[in-house]
């Protein structure tokens, strides 16, 4: 189930292990996360054109602009609200570490271009240990401010890749401080005193190689799911963490995900031959559409429990297939794949998927991805993958929709 995506390469890629393994990325790229570059808009130089050539380039132009503030609007459109959910923490294996309730408040203010959304994230504290839990009392809330997103921040920073139609995208953060702060306000509470953590709790790094969220829309409810892939600054993965959210005030209840399903339960939702379609986009808020496909994709278990993978491709412009096939292992949760690359199975119809090892596919100068499966209903799923290039920059993102046939 480890996506295809048409501009990735999937060569075999051997696992090994590095003791001494430098930083993936120069402390500066971890500190800042200034390094990241706007993927440029499809725009020719204007060097040399003729008046012509210029005029259709000036044209385009304005289309790619207008068009960015529309898809702009329309993000902002899809997030806007107050949100019911809960947090969830799970280790690399898939075990739930924690869970906390939450509430997001999304508005926006200005116009045109000069737009900007505003989030503050709500999270509920446990009792106080100190103080006399009297029947029927109010829990306590938490407010954290997240960073303003505008035109300039999902374009530079974030690198944002918003499906509209299918109400999908995917984020690159600056930092985990957010994250750090749910689990240190929501976890530990006020009783902190910076001396001892709860048991099996765990903090970011606060030098993550990537942060990375992709976030997949019900096609039943007005829920959604945002997933976290946090990134150790060695290239391993560190945490997965989830946001199970749905639209509307205070007065409904929390979603949550169920930890009822065992292992053999949760590889078994997954298992068969899915059919769909992929539509792939160039990261930033000029990213249009630049491939599509149909899409076979099958996971056996032989009856020595491995897993056989088989994904085909097929691009609906240039009627090119490509095929992939990938032998994996099950340990509890986790799914080891031949190619180098891990699955961890989640509660409530979810995995994630990432390289094993991401510091040797930077070395070896080649394309990565990371990504999100939602099965929210028996035999239909969605699939949203996030692609990086060699230098670690978001390049593109990839929604599938499968049904199982």
């Amino acid at each position: 189930m480890a996506s295809l995506c048409n501009s990735i390469s999937f060569t075999s890629i051997a696992k090994s292990s590095y003791p001494n393994r430098p930083l993936l990325f120069p402390p500066k790229f971890l500190n800042t996360f200034q390094f990241a570059r706007s993927i440029p808009a499809i725009r020719s130089s204007k060097t040399g054109a003729t008046n012509s050539t210029t005029f259709q380039q000036e044209d385009h132009k304005t289309n790619d602009e207008s068009m960015s503030i529309d898809i702009l609007h329309r993000f902002f459109n899809l997030n806007l609200g107050k949100w019911t959910g809960s947090f969830h923490q799970f280790d690399v294996d898939g075990r739930l570490l924690q869970k906390v309730n939450t509430k997001l408040s999304v508005s926006s203010y200005g116009e045109d271009e000069l737009i900007s959304l505003i989030q503050s994230l709500y999270i509920e504290q446990p009792p106080s240990s100190t103080s006399i839990s009297g029947q029927g009392e109010e829990p306590e809330w938490v407010e954290y401010k997240i960073k303003e997103t505008n035109m300039f921040t999902v374009d530079k920073y974030q690198q944002i890749a918003f499906f509209p139609n299918e109400k999908a995208f995917s984020l690159r953060y600056q930092t985990a401080g957010m994250l750090e702060t749910v689990l240190r306000q929501g976890v530990l509470g006020e009783d902190d005193t910076g001396e001892e953590s709860p048991k099996n709790l765990k903090l970011p790094s606060r030098q993550p190689s990537i942060v990375c969220e992709n976030c997949l829309y019900s096609m039943e409810k007005d829920r959604r799911v945002r997933a976290f892939h946090i990134m150790d600054p060695k290239g391993f993965l560190e945490m997965l963490l989830i946001f199970l959210e749905e639209r509307g005030d205070g007065f409904i209840s929390h979603p949550s995900l169920g930890s009822d399903m065992d292992s053999k339960g949760r590889i078994s939702q997954f298992l068969g031959k899915w059919k769909g379609h992929s539509v792939t986009k160039r990261s930033g808020v000029y990213g249009a559409t630049i491939a599509e496909a149909d899409t076979v994709a099958s996971l056996e278990m032989d009856d020595k429990g491995q897993l056989i993978q088989d994904i085909t491709s097929t691009s609906d412009v240039c009627d090119v297939t490509t095929n992939v096939h990938w032998m994996g292992t099950m340990s509890n949760d986790l799914v080891l794949f031949d190619g180098g690359y891990q699955m961890t199975l989640l509660p409530g119809g979810m995995y994630m998927g990432c390289p094993t090892d991401i510091a040797k596919i930077i070395a070896e100068s080649k394309a990565f991805h990371l990504e999100l499966c939602w099965l929210e209903a028996p035999g239909k799923r969605q699939r949203l993958v996030r692609t990086y290039d060699a230098e670690g920059l978001a390049v593109s993102s990839t929604y599938f929709t499968e049904v199982k046939v």
